[in-house]
């Protein structure tokens, strides 16, 4: 019995540290939907369209030659652009947000297509952003374990964009935007342009979701025209779990939330397919049911505090 224990912790280690380099790699894209859904409090579908963008533009221009972290800057750029059409759609055609993303998301979609031209880009034998760093560690460490280099990427760059982000939400702007999503119409009586303040959260957060697909392509070795699909529902469940575990007091522990929720959630999803409890194609269903417990949890939380409450103060009497 004990040496199938330490047989489950022994496999236990590997998938802790995919869990870990997946989480943290779509973490980024998770900082994009925490922009949208929890700072502008805007229900943004672009997502599942400039994620596969960010791919999409990634792949075309590394397969053309070009410098994987000049074509990873242009993925960003390429789904900042989508966020600003989300954006203009809602606030200058006056479209609403669920309907301005769906409009978008829907059109990215043949965007995607006229930009890899075909379903799905491969990316074997390319040099990435991976294969770069990992040269380069070779070279100033040659006794540095090539395992760890993707993990340490990860870590350095959601980091840094962790950083990057909670700076930018205590400069002036950062908190039009927050003001905007708290209460709009106060912040317009203050003089701020609220429609200006939706369209820069946008760009921001596809921006970064764009960036994300472009590191995932990279990653995973191809980009897919439909690898979009449930993207912001494991955005939300990332989101939503960092905020029921760690709430959301300020900016700091809040995005730090956001990829711990993204670690386990990846965690969660990987333990179920590697104890076979469910097959590779009940993912989305999975992913579902994870956001359903993260989101009905507090409640069932707080009418237990309630009843039991209730029930001291019954017996007290």
């Amino acid at each position: 019995m004990l040496q199938n224990l330490f047989i489950t912790i022994f496999e236990l280690v590997p998938m802790l540290l995919k869990s870990a380099e997946q989480g943290l790699v779509f973490g980024v894209m998770a900082l994009g939907v925490y922009i949208t859904f929890k700072i502008l409090n805007f229900a943004d579908l672009t997502v599942d369209g400039s994620f596969p963008l960010g791919a999409a533009v990634a792949a075309s221009l590394i397969v053309s030659g070009y410098n994987p972290f000049f074509a990873t800057f242009v993925a960003f750029i390429a789904g900042a652009l989508a966020g600003a059409m989300t954006g203009l759609l809602n606030t200058k055609a006056q479209i609403s947000d669920l309907l301005s993303g769906i409009l978008t998301m829907t059109s990215l979609y043949s965007i995607n297509l006229r930009i890899m031209g075909k379903p799905n880009t491969p990316l074997l034998n390319q040099s990435t952003i991976y294969s770069l760093i990992s040269d380069f560690f070779s070279k100033i460490w040659p006794s540095f374990p090539t395992e760890y280099t993707y993990i340490m990427f990860f870590i350095v760059f959601a980091l840094l964009i962790k950083i990057l982000l909670d700076a930018f939400l205590k400069t002036q702007i950062g908190f039009a935007l927050r003001a905007t999503g708290d209460n709009p119409q106060m912040i317009r009586s203050q003089g701020v342009n609220t429609d200006l303040a939706k369209v820069i959260g946008l760009i921001l957060s596809n921006g970064f979701i764009a960036l994300s697909g472009a590191l995932v392509a990279q990653y995973q070795g191809f980009a897919d025209v439909g690898m979009g699909v449930g993207t912001i529902v494991a955005g939300l469940a990332s989101v939503i779990i960092g905020d029921s575990l760690f709430g959301s007091k300020t900016i700091f522990i809040s995005t730090l939330g956001v990829l711990l929720g993204s670690f386990l959630y990846r965690f969660s999803i990987a333990l179920v397919l590697s104890f076979r409890l469910a097959q590779a194609s009940d993912l989305k269903l999975l992913t579902a049911i994870v956001v359903i417990i993260a989101l009905t949890a507090p409640r069932f939380k707080q009418t237990f505090k309630v009843s039991a409450k209730g029930g001291k103060s019954y017996g007290n009497s």
